[in-house]
């Protein structure tokens, strides 16, 4: 596409073409006309500084000529730039008013800088909108996984403050459970809303990888074994790297959970390598897979593949935001693709810093 030229080069250019045009019109077409006269009409011309009637006629056409040419020059011009410096004026009071869907009209004659201001304020009020509407759903979405615990733990102590329930273990063990759950999907949300505002702060120190991978499975193995799966583990040797390993461990932690729910039971692979200035830790699943659609947005808050099934496995739809955010924040990436074994992989990996 080939680049319109610039606000400043179309005003010099207009400029430029009024001026020869009046200069041309006025000299060439003085020229002609005195030609003409002196060769058809000698007696017309005055032979005084005051102009005789043809020539007085001729002037006043020599102005009205250049004046016409100057507004058309003007109208051409100001076509280009206040057109569409008006409908973005008129699109910024309609925005300012709340109408999130207004849109500067872009029109034919619009080029250069003028041109880039209507895309401009158009890309700017599209992702306006857009931060509106997810906004708008992730206070549902918050809302709906704080309703779910905070009902069952107000019917549960409702219960054990009226004596419907008989107070045992087994009653307090369940509230604190929901008390973890909630505990967990503010950290959750503390971290994803720190990395937005690009306050997370992580406190990285030499880190023993495979040490901190133990404590994770070990945390998790009877989670796993009950589930039916069977871990294998594949650490590399050089596992010294530079992390927050508290973050380390929250985003495995949360790769794990993920399996439990969604995960057919079978092998799951947990490997970690250091390899040309790169940490790379990864859990691969059997399946059942992720479809490429789905898995460009799998990292995103509250994006699930399959909502009917993450509703009834449970989950706040956060942990995978978590692992992107928490790789981000070390300067790394997360990635979700096609495992081996035609499951899912799930890769979190970053730069090491010495």
């Amino acid at each position: 596409m080939s680049r319109s030229p610039g606000l400043r080069k179309q005003i010099i250019l207009s400029f430029s073409v009024m001026a020869l045009g009046i200069l041309l019109l006025s000299i060439v077409g003085t020229y002609v006309f005195y030609a003409l006269a002196s060769t058809y009409l000698p007696d017309s011309i005055s032979e005084t500084w005051v102009p005789s009637r043809i020539e007085l006629t001729w002037i006043l056409g020599i102005i009205v000529a250049a004046m016409i040419l100057a507004g058309y020059v003007a109208i051409r011009l100001s076509r280009r730039i206040i057109t569409p410096l008006n409908s973005v004026a008129h699109n910024l009071r309609e925005v300012a008013q709340g109408n999130l869907q207004a849109r500067a009209t872009l029109d034919e004659h619009a080029q250069g800088e003028t041109a880039q201001l209507v895309r401009d304020f158009n890309t700017m009020a599209e992702r306006l909108q857009s931060v509106t509407r997810e906004r708008e759903f992730w206070n549902a979405a918050v809302a709906h996984e704080l309703r779910t615990p905070v009902t069952i733990l107000r019917g549960r102590l409702q219960g054990l403050a009226e004596g419907v329930f008989t107070p045992s273990s087994e009653m307090f063990i369940g509230l604190l459970r929901q008390v973890e759950g909630l505990g967990r999907l503010i950290e959750d949300l503390r971290v994803l809303s720190l990395t937005e505002s690009g306050h997370l702060e992580l406190d990285l120190a030499p880190t023993n990888l495979a040490q901190e991978i133990s404590v994770v499975v070990h945390a998790f193995a009877s989670s796993l074994q009950a589930r039916g799966f069977n871990l294998q583990l594949e650490v590399g040797e050089q596992t010294q790297v530079m992390c927050d390993a508290f973050r380390i461990r929250q985003a495995l932690m949360a790769l794990l959970e993920n399996a439990l729910k969604h995960a057919e039971p079978g092998v799951l692979r947990l490997s970690a390598e250091v390899s040309n200035g790169i940490c790379q830790v990864s859990v691969e699943d059997n399946g059942p897979g992720i479809t490429p659609d789905i898995a460009v947005q799998v990292f995103e808050a509250f994006r699930r593949g399959d909502p009917s099934r993450s509703r009834s496995s449970g989950g706040s739809g956060l942990g995978l935001a978590v692992v992107k955010a928490i790789a981000e924040a070390h300067g790394g990436q997360a990635v979700c693709r096609p495992s081996d074994s035609g499951g899912t992989a799930f890769v979190l990996r970053w730069p090491i810093r010495d």
